[in-house]
């Protein structure tokens, strides 16, 4: 039992021992003492006044005496005002550390809970190389689904490629138009990326020929509508849709290149999936249910053929499902796909991972779902992130104005290798070795200053911060972790084994404070889960890693002359690195031995 469940429980018999009244669990307020006060637990008393009769602290200090009296873990009290502060012995912190010591996986729920959940992540179309959105939008599907597994859940990790759509059809007649056969072999260039610059080059054809038009006399917005490498691209989707041989060879044969580069960038992310969905596979299926909507009077028919759903009542507008010429949109497919899904796999949460501009979207896919008649329409869940900024604006992919993920990640681990080079603490690593540290630590930084973040938020994005090694980063994190294994090195050099701590040992609040943020793992984890925020666990990392550089600081570790405090702090310091390493794994940070 922990010391909050204890402390309830005997709070609870203390209100009817003192003053002959029953109150409940959630009739007792607990909460950590403020840090100017003495006392790790504080008990809020003014709900226990109207049984005792008397002042706050008259209360506090009867049931403080009881509690005193009661739990050989109280080792004092003191009451200011109508608040009661437990101090708890540093035997049963001691304690603590011996428990956690036993466990390999700390902060991993030891029992399945029996709740699932699918989390859809990446979602990447397959007309470009993945940019700085995708990796915050990746990093944070992955790390969530880790987190969700730690607390016991089942979780399938899932990818929705859109592999279809005019947006794809862009590319291909750009290619057709002005690739002169290019490929992926011939040019030296992953596949995305190959893809990715002729939908740039679309674009630019595109306004030449908008300003070509409108030259001609043609107004700006008719102009734009018949533009004829645009009026191509929808041909090309139309005959896509009907089959049509040569245009799904051309299509299969991009979509391949652009497939084999996303696998590249995924593997060098450190992020995977448990199965991928094709758009190219789940829109048929969306577009069954809507006709089958539309025949039981669900959905509405407009004079010019397209497909709607009336949503008015709901308090929004219309929304279109099929095209006129009757191609789908994004919300039949996502119908479809959710349908598939949701037969495969009975989860009880359906988690996309998607920015905040989709918010409208995933409230709409909610609600035609229960009108369609699908139970599992509540199960629908939108994990809302906020952009990705960089400190020159906004990025734009049709422009070719984007971070690219491949680029990104690669100048991080330049700049790791010449930061650690410059340190010179790699000395005697092999080439091999000292390259694997540089990826660790790049990626570390990465991962780290965009997870830290709480995801609703945007966020501005500056690489040369997000790899100091000072101050909220992850290689600050990761050197402290490589500092604590250096020391336990140590340790075992010098012949040391090191066992449970003594628990009548005298411990500094220092120490005390340390074991504390450690024992807050399990919570932490919890509370990350419920709020789908990898943030949280970012952010305790930083307070555990900055908490034990001021121990290391304060304190001798290898040096101290008492066997039993020095094997205390050992103990101490070997858990801080398993929090650590627990904590960030969940973020997908490695953890390097050496920096």
């Amino acid at each position: 039992m922990s010391i909050e469940s204890l402390l309830t429980a005997k709070v609870i018999e203390a209100v009817k021992q003192c003053y002959g009244a029953e109150v409940e669990v959630k009739d007792v307020q607990l909460q950590p003492t403020r840090k100017d006060f003495a006392g790790d637990l504080t008990v809020v008393v003014f709900p226990f006044t109207r049984y005792s009769r008397k002042s706050p602290e008259e209360t506090g200090k009867e049931l403080g005496e009881y509690l005193k009296q009661n739990i050989e873990e109280v080792q004092d009290y003191n009451v200011i005002k109508g608040f009661l502060n437990i101090v708890i012995s540093s035997a049963y912190w001691l304690g603590v550390l011996n428990e956690v010591a036993g466990e390999e996986k700390y902060g991993y729920v030891k029992q399945a809970s029996g709740k699932s959940y699918m989390i859809e992540y990446s979602s990447p179309n397959t007309n470009k190389p993945l940019h700085l959105g995708h990796i915050r939008n990746n990093l944070l599907g992955w790390s969530v689904s880790e987190i969700q597994k730690a607390n016991g859940h089942e979780v399938k990790m899932v990818n929705l490629v859109n592999d279809r759509g005019i947006h794809i059809c862009k590319s291909m007649i750009a290619w057709q138009r002005y690739g002169g056969g290019a490929t992926p072999e011939s040019t030296g260039m992953k596949g995305d990326h190959l893809v990715g610059d002729y939908y740039v080059r679309f674009d630019k054809e595109y306004k030449a020929e908008i300003k070509q038009l409108m030259a001609e006399g043609m107004e700006e917005e008719e102009a734009k509508k018949k533009a004829p490498i645009l009026l191509e691209a929808q041909e090309m989707l139309r005959k896509w849709e009907a089959g049509d041989e040569a245009v799904v060879a051309l299509w299969r044969k991009m979509n391949d290149w652009v497939l084999k580069g996303f696998d590249e960038t995924y593997r060098l992310m450190g992020v995977g999936f448990d199965k991928v969905y094709f758009e190219s596979q789940t829109y048929k299926k969306g577009r069954d249910i809507v006709l089958k909507g539309l025949a039981d009077g669900v959905l509405y028919r407009k004079d010019t053929g397209s497909v709607w759903a009336d949503l008015t009542g709901d308090g929004l507008d219309h929304k279109l499902l099929l095209r006129d010429d009757g191609t789908s949109v994004y919300m039949t497919q996502d119908i479809g796909t959710a349908y598939e899904r949701f037969n495969e796999f009975a989860m009880d949460e359906m988690i996309y991972v998607v920015g905040n501009e989709q918010n409208y979207h995933f409230q709409v896919l909610s609600l035609i779902c229960g009108k369609l008649g699908f139970d599992w329409a509540n199960k629908i869940k939108h994990l809302s992130y906020g952009m990705v900024e960089l400190p020159e604006g906004k990025m734009k992919s049709r422009e070719g104005t984007v971070v690219d993920a491949d680029d990104l990640m690669q100048e991080m681990i330049n700049t790791a290798r010449a930061t650690s080079k410059e340190l010179g603490k790699l000395e005697g690593y092999t080439e091999a070795e000292a390259e694997e540290v540089y990826r660790k630590v790049a990626l570390g930084a990465l991962k780290y200053f965009i997870l830290k973040v709480d995801p609703k938020k945007t966020m501005m994005f500056n690489p040369k911060e997000s790899i100091d090694f000072n101050g909220n980063t992850g290689p600050f994190i990761q050197y402290t972790y490589a500092r604590i294994q250096s020391i336990l090195r140590k340790a075992v050099e010098n012949g040391t084994v090191i066992g449970n701590s003594d628990l009548h040992i005298t411990i500094s609040d220092k120490e005390q404070d340390l074991i504390k943020l450690i024992a807050k793992l399990p919570a932490v984890v919890k509370e990350a889960g419920d709020n789908y925020s990898p943030a949280l666990l970012a952010n305790y990392s930083y307070d555990l890693a900055k908490e034990f550089n001021q121990f290391y600081h304060d304190f001798s570790i290898l040096k101290e002359e008492n066997d039993k405090v020095r094997n205390f702090r050992l103990l101490l310091a070997k858990e801080c690195g398993v929090a650590i390493r627990n904590a960030m794994g969940m973020l997908g940070i490695e953890m390097p031995e050496r920096m």
